[in-house]
């Protein structure tokens, strides 16, 4: 049974608190009825105007700071998307009938986004509680006690906020350095001879745009562009200490499969050197070294969801005939599993971090299936493209809860 059609224009105008909507240029889209009363403009007034031309900060108050918070509050919801709740504000309002008239406002404003399909920041929803009332009421029914612990109160909330603010600012460095750790341990593939490959990562939401997923290709010595490793990882946990475990991990990966006679061999000396590495147990791994000449591919997997193959022809299968245990689970070593499979000239590869395919309360053979009907969708696009729609498809519109690291390899 259908349920009835929602009028979600009417359901905005009929909200009991004062909303409006911005754009990413902080222009005015849309707004209520309840924050046109309580902003004391018209519609005429907002929409299609910038918000601090409409509301800039009193001039004649030396200590206003309105526009520098809330302008603040604005720019980190777009920058995270994720909400961002500000202390009481006292920002004060123009009388639209009398300019050069100031009337003391004080607001409880809230700040959140309005995600598109791609997870990125459309719209910001900025919605305000007036508390003027309250503050001047209490105000007048006391000996001024009440006045100076409100003022307390308030000079309190500010400080919070410019503490909150050297926090952000922090964690702002911290995340600058952090991509450049990034950048570092995880550049762009290099060719590959006449064979497409393209790349993507993205960290969980909120993340610092770090964290221990990783890939890997390489050229195997000897081989004249004909043979090529491909690996992609993942290192429990977040943050820089996880992007440093990674790095070791990757870089040991790399080193292994050069001199390894297969992915398994490579694992395998990954799964003895992790044991020395603190931070490293239970990480995962997969490794799948194509041959171009033989039109093989020959896999081994360490604790690792299942890398994809999808033919010319839309057919998807999973390399899932050499799975073991992640890397360091075992209590004595054992020689690790190894498959291989043919495939057509024109295919795609496609490996990646559990954060693609795994969501919460849903069983992964449930993220499988997405992921192989958007790969049979997308087949012939380019790899670049085709690592775009891959993302567009299997991420949520909240963004992902995980961090994902995609590999996507035209054969």
């Amino acid at each position: 049974m259908n349920g009835p059609v929602i009028d979600y224009q009417g359901v905005f105008q009929a909200l009991p608190g004062a909303v409006a909507l911005l754009t990413r240029d902080l222009v005015y889209a849309d707004a209520n009825e309840a924050f046109l009363s309580v902003s004391g403009r018209t519609r005429e007034q907002l929409i299609g105007r910038y918000l601090f031309d409409v509301f800039p900060d009193n001039p004649t108050d030396p200590a206003a700071n309105g526009v520098r918070n809330l302008h603040a509050s604005l720019e980190r919801v777009m920058a995270t998307g994720e909400r961002d709740t500000m202390a009481l504000q006292r920002y004060d309002v123009e009388d639209p009938e009398r300019p050069g008239v100031w009337h003391e406002r004080y607001w409880s404003p809230v700040n959140a986004p309005v995600l598109a399909p791609d997870g990125t920041v459309a719209l910001l929803v900025h919605r305000v509680e007036e508390v003027t009332d309250l503050i001047t009421a209490r105000r007048s029914r006391d000996d001024g006690r009440t006045h100076v612990l409100e003022a307390e109160l308030y000079s309190r909330a500010r400080d919070l906020q410019e503490v909150n603010e050297r926090l952000r600012d922090a964690h702002a460095r911290e995340r600058e350095v952090a991509l450049h750790l990034q950048e570092a341990m995880l550049p762009a593939p290099r060719p590959l001879g006449h064979h497409r490959a393209a790349v993507r990562y993205r960290p969980a939401t909120g993340g610092l745009n770090v964290c221990g997923d990783w890939y890997d290709l390489a050229d195997l010595p000897g081989t004249a562009h004909t043979a090529v490793a491909v690996a992609v990882g993942d290192v429990v946990g977040h943050g820089l200490r996880a992007a440093g475990v990674m790095g070791q991990l990757r870089s040991a990966l790399s080193a292994a499969s050069r001199v390894a006679d297969g992915p398994a061999e490579a694992l395998d000396v990954l799964g003895l050197y992790a044991r020395s590495v603190d931070g490293a147990q239970s990480a995962t791994a997969v490794s799948v070294f194509v041959d171009w000449t033989n039109h093989t591919l020959t896999y081994s997997s360490a604790g690792h969801p299942p890398p994809a193959l999808c033919g010319p022809d839309g057919t998807v299968v999973l390399l899932d005939r050499a799975t073991d245990p992640p890397l360091g689970a075992r209590p004595e070593h054992v020689p690790r599993p190894q498959a291989r499979t043919g495939f057509t000239e024109d295919s795609v590869l496609v490996l990646y971090t559990d954060g693609l395919v795994e969501r919460r309360r849903e069983d992964i053979d449930t993220g499988l299936d997405r992921l192989a009907r958007s790969l049979a969708r997308h087949r012939l696009a380019d790899p670049e493209t085709l690592a775009d729609a891959l993302l567009t498809d299997l991420v949520p519109p909240a963004g992902l809860t995980d961090d994902t690291a995609l590999i996507v390899l035209r054969l």
